[in-house]
């Protein structure tokens, strides 16, 4: 079992930066991936961004150049660094984790079994 608790989210302008954190309640230890989800109103959960176990990652094209995860040497903590946001990035965040192998991550819902609570962001025009 993994717990998961998202930190870091607020309210900013435009063009602004976020950070979120996400601490995990034990290490992935080598095998683990971890990534963020969010969740717009009325729109269904969607990847933003994944880092697998050998730290590769993955990002949906409206995070590319804008916003970079990263995670700490223990694997138990995932940052989302978010810069330049826009107020279509508004929503709720999901740290999402995995247990098993995966060299090269995909945003996919199914792939994960750990979920966190979520934090919110919201940015204004």
């Amino acid at each position: 079992q993994v717990q998961l608790v998202e930190s870091g989210g607020g309210s900013v302008q435009a063009g602004g930066s976020l950070r979120l954190s996400c601490a995990a309640s034990r290490t992935l230890y080598t095998s683990g991936y971890m990534a963020w989800f969010r969740q717009a109103p009325g729109k269904e959960r969607e990847g933003v961004a994944a880092i697998g176990s050998a730290r590769t990652t993955t990002y949906a094209d409206s995070a590319k150049g804008r916003f970079t995860i990263s995670q700490d040497n223990a694997k138990k903590t995932l940052y989302l660094q978010m810069n330049s946001l826009k107020p279509e990035d508004t929503a709720m965040y999901y740290c999402a984790a995995e247990t098993s192998y995966r060299y090269t991550p995909r945003l996919l819902r199914g792939d994960f079994t750990y979920w966190g609570q979520g934090t919110q962001v919201t940015v204004s025009s």
